[in-house]
């Protein structure tokens, strides 16, 4: 806090005595005098003349009071970004999901919130579901967006607060001169016997492949591997096999492929949930982040 002595002297500029000074201030005339003669002795400068009743700042006055006058205009500015630090408008907001996810609305939604809200400085970053979760705790994210598996805590985990988001269908992905390529649909048993192009098995999208053909009656033989969406594409572009494909990413230009629509059981779909630690989701600048999310997320996923 500034000296409060510093606001006696203040007050007693615009009043021009003691007495004006004490009352205005809610003070003794004789607490006044004693707290400008603690101020003169401190700084070790004489701070008043006398002028008949009234009492005339001395240059060294003048000089401290333009100080004062500096620190009480940054006291005010002080305040004024605490009051909106509380209410979201400047400080941060770091947001990690999938990298489906950000690219599909996640950056969209921070691109939006940057443009309501230029204070806050968005930080985003591409993760797998169970990395999210790490950095949630650890304090380095705000806001996760992630599939649910088998590597990631319980929505009853006490840690954490997971709310749905929406569903990621994925369609199959065959080329184009596929003996499928004409059909409006398939089902996903019909790829039985074809080779697939899988992503690595650190990668969600691994786990929802098996157990999405296990749920269809077969194993598939995973005879490729890419690591990112575009590269499976471009593998089953050139005959290497067919694969599943969400509907958040579009498919490359150059790439000469069928995206074919999935009926019967199962549907292959990635539920994408949000996290955010228990007890900062009425935070306002993570409450702003998850309704920009929630905003994006559903158009983008339809």
């Amino acid at each position: 806090m500034i000296d409060p002595r510093l606001r006696t002297l203040r007050t007693l500029r615009a009043q021009g005595t003691v007495t004006a000074t004490a009352y205005a201030l809610h003070l003794t005339p004789s607490t006044v005098s004693q707290q400008l003669k603690q101020l003169a002795h401190e700084t070790g400068v004489r701070l008043l003349e006398p002028t008949g009743r009234r009492v005339k700042l001395t240059p060294a006055a003048e000089i401290l009071l333009n100080h004062a006058d500096a620190l009480y205009s940054q006291w005010e500015l002080a305040k004024q970004d605490l009051a909106a630090l509380a209410a979201g408008e400047i400080g941060s907001l770091r947001i990690c999901g999938l990298s489906s996810t950000v690219a599909a609305f996640v950056a969209p939604a921070a691109k939006r919130l940057r443009e309501a809200n230029p204070g806050v400085r968005l930080r985003l970053s591409a993760v797998e579901s169970h990395e999210a979760f790490h950095l949630l705790e650890s304090g380095e994210v705000d806001i996760a967006v992630f599939n649910p598996t088998d590597a990631t805590p319980p929505p009853s985990d006490r840690r954490f607060e997971q709310r749905f988001l929406v569903d990621d269908v994925e369609d199959m992905l065959v080329p184009s001169d596929h003996r499928f390529a004409e059909r409006d649909s398939v089902e996903l048993a019909e790829f039985a016997d074809e080779e697939w192009v899988g992503m690595p098995s650190c990668v969600d999208q691994h786990q929802l492949l098996l157990s999405s053909t296990a749920a269809a009656g077969f194993t598939p033989d995973i005879a490729h591997h890419a690591d990112t969406w575009s590269s499976a594409s471009g593998l089953v572009c050139t005959g290497f096999g067919v694969s599943l494909y969400t509907r958040l990413v579009p498919i490359p230009a150059e790439h000469t492929v069928v995206r074919l629509p999935i009926h019967g059981n199962p549907v292959p779909t990635r539920r994408l949930f949000t996290a955010v630690r228990r007890g900062s989701a009425a935070q306002p600048a993570i409450a702003r982040g998850l309704a920009a999310i929630r905003e994006a997320a559903v158009p983008a996923a339809a």
